[in-house]
């Protein structure tokens, strides 16, 4: 049966992000993921996960200015410093909540910018943020993201990314797999889900289209958490989407796994 991971930058959002801890586990979840929580010190957000029990399962990296529309440094020339601290910094929160997974955002290109001087300064960076998290036993992931909702995303599909995973040729670097984004980008969901196994430690899911509850629109997610489990995949799953109403009203397709509203 698949574990999920509520995303506490996505669900609970009736209340603020430190009670999202207590509200998450009152469902059922046994982890959580967020985009990210520089803003708390990473004790208070160790804190709340012992308190109420919690793994840890991803969170990203510092992705630049996030409120001036950066998504991301890792493919960016010129920012590898900015990259490196920012890695050092993720490494903290990562150590003080026991997380052994860390997401490193790509960031935005421009569509008439010669994409390989992206790659090689994307390559480079992750190898080093490869090395370096290997050492401390923490996985670096990387995600395609679609190009709708973020326009101008430098790595989009899981053909790109496995390029650059072969490129960097480090074990530590792998496969972030959020099955909203491929669908939207790639379709054929099973085939990836097979195809790829071995690669992802984590997967993600959202309702296409809306992003909403994984019931909502056209993705047969029922079908893909049983061949999940056949595969044998053991990673947890990652709640993602924005709820229609409240989050718990939505819960109702999480209830065979466990979870309830």
């Amino acid at each position: 049966m698949p574990k999920f991971a509520a995303n506490l930058s996505f669900i609970f959002q009736e209340v603020g992000f430190l009670d999202r801890f207590a509200a998450a586990a009152a469902c059922g979840f046994k982890a959580v993921e967020y985009l990210s929580a520089y803003e708390y010190p990473p004790e208070a957000v160790a804190e709340e996960l012992s308190r109420h029990r919690l793994v840890q399962a991803l969170f990203n990296m510092p992705p630049g200015d996030w409120a001036a529309g950066e998504r991301g440094t890792a493919a960016l020339p010129g920012r590898e410093q900015e990259f490196r601290d920012g890695l050092e910094k993720a490494l903290v929160y990562a150590k003080a909540t026991q997380c052994r997974l860390v997401h490193a955002m790509a960031g935005l290109w421009p569509a008439d910018r010669d994409r390989a001087e992206a790659e090689d300064v994307y390559v480079a960076n992750l190898r080093h943020a490869a090395e370096r998290l290997a050492r401390e036993d923490i996985i670096v992931v990387i995600e395609p993201i679609n190009n709708r909702d973020i326009p101008g995303y430098f790595l989009n599909t899981t053909s790109q990314a496995m390029s650059v995973i072969e490129r960097v040729g480090h074990p530590n670097l792998r496969l972030q797999l959020d099955l909203y984004h491929v669908q939207i980008m790639e379709g054929d969901l099973a085939r990836r889900v097979r195809e790829l196994a071995g690669h992802y430690p984590h997967v993600q899911i959202a309702g296409n289209p809306g992003r909403h509850e994984p019931d909502i629109g056209e993705i047969n997610y029922r079908f893909l958490f049983d061949l999940l489990d056949e595969i044998g995949y053991s990673g947890w799953v990652g709640c993602e989407y924005r709820p229609q109403t409240q989050t718990r009203a939505g819960l109702g397709w999480a209830r065979r796994y466990g979870i309830a509203g």
